[in-house]
């Protein structure tokens, strides 16, 4: 099973610190939140990951390399100046990612969420992986009737940036860049779209006081598991 790792965003609410580094190679916790989420896939068991590049690609690609100096494969997707949103990313990275459903996960998250349990996982269109609500988004995104994901209902719960895509989710682009969003919500009307609550770790590294978050959990936990 492959993955697709978000890293084209600019990071605007971290600026001036993403002015010179992009978000996904922000250390924290002594290491950078790249090569985490590249840890975490690895341990899971998942070994070909391609990365999205917009907003200082190159510095990515040059940190990273090839994947082996973390135990993996690392192909590159380089969506140019301007990044291609969530949809666009993978319409892109098509030919890289192949026909069969991958695991799709954003850079810029910390958790310790056991990727091997999304590994050879069977979707209709798509499985996401849902969060208790933090205080940046105390509304949710889905609500969960037994494995199903719906738009309506309660309690509803946020999604975490981690998920099983078909790649058939991003046929017949919108335009260059478009998001996922709508199409998994359409899909969630049609039962289309499983999903799972992980009540353990999870941070959205979006923020300086996020990350100052983040450090201080990691550094209590002697950064175990994350």
């Amino acid at each position: 099973m492959k993955a697709l790792l978000y890293a084209a965003g600019r990071g605007e609410r971290l600026r001036p610190l993403t002015d010179s580094t992009p978000k996904p190679l922000i250390s924290v916790a002594g290491s950078t939140l790249i090569e985490k989420r590249i840890a975490a896939l690895r341990n899971g068991g998942v070994t070909d990951i391609v990365i999205n590049l917009s907003w200082l690609g190159r510095l990515i690609r040059e940190h990273l390399g090839d994947g082996s100096q973390n135990g993996v494969r690392i192909q590159y997707s380089d969506e140019g100046p301007q990044p291609l949103d969530s949809g666009g990313a993978i319409h892109h990275a098509r030919q890289l990612l192949g026909e069969q459903p991958f695991i799709a996960m954003n850079a810029d998250i910390w958790t310790d969420f056991p990727v091997h349990r999304l590994v050879q996982k069977k979707v209709d269109t798509a499985h996401l992986v849902l969060v208790p609500n933090p205080d940046h988004n105390p509304d949710g995104d889905f609500a969960l009737l037994g494995q199903k994901v719906q738009n309506d209902g309660a309690p509803r719960y946020t999604y975490s940036g981690i998920a099983v895509y078909d790649p058939k989710l991003a046929d017949k682009p919108s335009g260059k860049a478009f998001s996922v969003v709508p199409r998994l919500r359409h899909a969630a009307d049609q039962g289309l779209v499983s999903g799972e609550v992980y009540e353990g770790l999870w941070f959205d590294a979006g923020t300086v006081s996020r990350l100052e978050t983040i450090e201080s959990v990691a550094t209590q936990r002697c950064n175990r598991d994350l």
